[in-house]
């Protein structure tokens, strides 16, 4: 099973090597890069170039590693034995199981996303070293010991927010997505607006990259915010001359595609500002 990319996502060649490599070694993949560079969606294309399903959890603040293996619902239970039911006498009824379990137990081997990891608390990654070692677990409350059937692709992305337990990246394949060039943004924007004319392509790219290269920019766009800027260009149907710079304003038209807080628009008026100052 090798990955190559796919005609929906422009894989660069060192990320196929990194997804080839995870695979070949057995190791979960994980991904870190600026949020909006592609990390969730190179799950779902892997899953798509390689014929096999896919897994999401995507993790938050309150995600316990126990979630992802299973949860015994006791509250359930205990209201079906005041009632009477039957059900209350079998306890895996109770048994809620996480996308680990329904990973293990697939047909056919899987993609597993493990999204934002590093949304959790600290401890979560390392709550999950000898499930993703062994892939096996154990149900306590049923005796039973859950083992893969095949062993899934599994595929961790971060945004950093939060560094990682040294024991837990030990066990992983690492690649950073980069942000991507002129060259390799301008072919991601071709294949989800095959049409676009390339005088406005190649303005908005200047602009763009103008824009990301700002000192001061508290956050700086990203690829996905680059698109939806272009789609909004496309649909005001504006052309290369409507993107050039007004004298007045350093803000690209349409900016709040762009700009995602208060801070970094009050630095581009500022610097509108203090240009308007030296050209009187």
């Amino acid at each position: 099973m090798r990955f190559e990319g796919t005609k929906d996502y422009v894989a660069t060649g060192d990320l196929n090597v990194a997804v080839n490599a995870a695979i070949a070694l057995q190791r979960p993949l994980l991904v870190k890069g600026e949020p909006g560079t592609g990390k969730t969606e190179l799950a779902r294309q892997v899953a798509a170039a390689l014929g096999v399903p896919m897994l999401e959890w995507a993790v938050k603040s309150t995600t316990r590693a126990q979630q992802g293996l299973y949860e015994y619902d006791a509250v359930s239970r205990l209201r079906d034995s005041q009632l009477g039911d039957e059900r209350v006498h079998d306890i895996s009824n109770y048994i809620r199981r996480g996308k680990l379990w329904q990973a293990f137990e697939a047909e056919e081997r899987v993609v597993l996303l493990i999204d934002e990891i590093d949304k959790a608390d600290i401890e979560f990654p390392n709550d999950l070293l000898q499930e993703l070692d062994r892939m096996e677990f154990h149900v306590y409350e049923t005796g039973e010991t859950v083992r893969a059937r095949h062993r899934p692709i599994v595929i961790i992305t971060s945004n950093n927010e939060k560094e990682l337990p040294d024991a837990f990246l030990r066990r992983c394949f690492f690649h950073y997505i980069r942000f991507p060039d002129m060259d390799t943004l301008k072919a991601i924007v071709e294949v989800h607006f095959p049409d676009i004319k390339q005088t406005l392509l190649a303005t908005a790219l200047t602009q763009f990259f103008a824009v990301r290269d700002q000192q001061g920019l508290k956050k700086k766009p990203s690829t996905s915010e680059m698109l939806d800027w272009l789609k909004l260009l496309l649909a005001e149907d504006l052309t290369a001359e409507d993107l050039k710079a007004d004298p007045r304003t350093t803000l690209p038209r349409l900016h709040g595609a762009l700009l995602k807080n208060e801070q970094d628009v009050a630095l581009f008026e500022r610097l509108a500002f203090m240009a308007r100052s030296r050209g009187r």
